[in-house]
């Protein structure tokens, strides 16, 4: 096991240098360049009659073949289903059309999935973990045209394909990654287990993620299932997604041919990051798309369901929560949209993927909540129960379950917050990092302070001036973007090196940033659609108090208390709460999975 300072190394040389602008980068400097945003940009293909065409049909196919609480109950996409998948190549979405693939932008294909969310979160976990994050992407973005032209016409014939990073030690902490790689003369070989492998137990082909034991360095490598020494171990059962083919993956002496490494040796965990990157654009299309979805059962229940005389959407309570559901839907919808267009458009997008997801994920989860609120015990009780006492099966219950994994897929909420705190200082760590810095001498750090200063003298009197967006939404934003970097520098300053550790100051600046990136992102797409002022509004009153609060928070807090209380309760202070439990007895079964019966082994 590494200790902090490796594993911060490891993120450290694996992290993209910044050589684009980008919007919300901009914002954590104290510059409201709206110009980035606004007009808001067009996303490309979305008008082909050749991709118009495509969804028609995938639409039909979706409604009039996909049974999703069957594949609930069933806990199976299938076969039928895999199939039509694979004759209308939605396994090669974005794979040129020299390949044998569609050949779609990243704005169509993130249309592809809004529309599958809409029917069933299960086929978009199968579509987007094969080509979001799966083989398809990173061998697009970094293979040889020799791996290409082996293994993306596979794809295009309906191959899938999985990424596999995670291992029972290893989260989002790449350091401590126990899978090696061995160079031998003519190959490599490949040891070690993978945990959580969405698509794992179905895959094709694998990336791989693994560690050379001479010099720790990470790599990644193409691996097909059916080579020697790989083995499915154990299909994961979840919540939700019931489903999902995830599933744990040993590599046993595994012989994988030089050619097969992706990139460069040394290179994986940054191949894995930017994979990651674009991949989060899935995530916040999919939401979106369901949230679309979710505003036509509220708005449709809100209607028929009447009580004390009226349609519940003419009592405040549910009034609220209807049009906070809608403002939300078009704010994620925003959000999702402008990333998906600044990507298609090759503007780093890291920073705006990552907040998208964050906030559609997070604002997803409570009107999901909400929506089963609406529903009452209909939304907490199954579609098949629903149907079978004469109702018509909404699957509230269903969408709640698969919903939830939004929050932890592709980063936890948690990790997303901490990623985007460290991209947000980018700029000071590079001005003023020698000050932090533990090698570095004090008398360097002395001769660097006149330089600093000067930068910091400057750039702090701008904090202060709030033209050109005057008063309404544009200037509160403005002025409280340049008090967001005031309040960042207020940190580093009293905090310094521990600023790192006080995770919720860092969390409250991300979340004021997201709040005032989507409500810039809504305003600059309610220009874009005529009808949506009053959604945008609607969105910004309430992003504004949650802001002034955030801002009040940063200072005023019960953070240290907390944290101290967290400790004692680990020290047992607190186990008499504890009293009176129904102890569970120990049952596990200890065995090792050599010698677990497998879900498939592929020898």
């Amino acid at each position: 096991m590494k200790d902090s300072d490796q594993s911060m190394q490891v993120a450290e040389s694996s992290r993209e240098d910044w050589t684009k602008t980008s919007f919300l980068k901009e914002m954590f400097m104290g510059n409201f360049s709206y110009d980035l945003i606004h007009p808001f940009p067009e996303k490309k293909g979305m008008k082909d009659k050749v991709f118009l065409d495509f969804l028609d049909e995938y639409k039909i196919f979706l409604s009039n073949e996909v049974d999703a609480d069957l594949i609930d109950r069933e806990g199976k996409i299938p076969t039928r289903i895999i199939e039509r998948l694979r004759e209308m190549k939605l396994f090669a979405l974005k794979i040129g059309k020299e390949y044998g693939g569609h050949g779609f932008t990243q704005s169509e294909y993130n249309e592809v999935l809004k529309v599958t969310a809409t029917k069933d979160a299960n086929l978009v976990a199968l579509i987007s973990a094969h080509q979001s994050i799966g083989v398809p992407q990173p061998l697009i973005m970094f293979g040889n045209e020799e791996q290409k032209q082996k293994y993306l016409p596979r794809f295009a014939r309906g191959e899938i394909s999985a990424f596999a990073l995670t291992e029972v030690n290893v989260g989002s902490d790449p350091a401590n990654l126990e899978t090696t790689v061995e160079t031998k003369t003519d190959h490599y070989l490949l040891n070690g287990e993978k945990l959580w492998c969405t698509n794992g137990t179905i895959a094709d082909v694998i990336i791989v993620m693994a560690r050379h034991p001479e010099d720790d360095l990470i790599s990644a490598f193409i691996v097909e299932m059916k080579w020697p020494g790989v083995k499915v171990e154990h299909r994961c059962h979840f919540m939700g997604l019931r489903a999902l083919e995830n599933g744990v993956i040993s590599f046993s002496n595994v012989k994988v041919p030089k050619e097969n490494l992706l990139w460069q040796r040394g290179k994986g965990l940054k191949l894995a990051l930017m994979t990651l990157n674009t991949g989060r654009l899935s995530l916040p299309a999919a939401v979106a798309g369901a949230s679309k979805k979710h505003l036509e059962i509220a708005r449709s229940w809100c209607s028929e369901r009447v009580q004390w005389g009226r349609p519940i959407y003419q009592h405040e309570a549910i009034a609220h929560k209807l049009s906070d559901l809608a403002a939300n839907t078009f704010a994620m919808e925003a959000i999702s949209d402008l990333a998906t267009a600044l990507y298609d458009n090759h503007q780093d997008i890291r920073l705006e993927a990552a907040v998208a997801k964050l906030f559609c994920t997070e604002t997803g989860w409570k009107d999901v909540d909400e929506l089963l609120q609406m529903r009452g015990g209909r939304g907490y009780e199954t579609s098949d129960s629903l149907r079978a006492r004469g109702e018509e099966g909404i699957p509230v219950e269903r969408i709640m379950r698969d919903f939830r994994i939004n929050r932890i897929f592709e980063g936890t909420t948690e990790i997303m917050h901490l990623y985007i705190a460290r991209e947000a200082v980018d700029k000071h760590l590079k001005i003023s990092g020698v000050l932090l810095d533990k090698k570095v001498k004090n008398q360097e750090k002395v001769l660097a302070l006149p330089k600093i200063m000067f930068f910091y003298f400057f750039w702090y009197l701008k904090l202060w001036f709030f033209l050109p967006f005057g008063g309404g939404d544009l200037g509160y934003i403005n002025r409280a973007t340049k008090k967001l970097a005031r309040q960042i520098f207020h940190g580093m300053v009293i905090h310094g090196p521990g600023l790192q550790n006080r995770q919720q100051f860092l969390f409250r600046v991300v979340d004021i940033a997201t709040e005032l990136y989507v409500m810039a992102a809504t305003k600059s797409k309610s220009e874009q659609i005529h009808g949506s002022e009053d959604l945008a509004k609607l969105f910004c009153e309430n992003s504004r108090r949650k802001v002034d609060q955030l801002f009040k928070d940063l200072w005023h807090n019960s953070d240290k208390f907390k944290y101290n209380l967290a400790q004692r309760i680990e020290d047992n202070e607190f186990s008499w709460l504890e009293e009176g439990i129904v102890k569970e007895r120990p049952h596990r079964i200890q065995q090792s999975h050599s010698s677990a019966r497998p879900v498939r082994t592929l020898h």
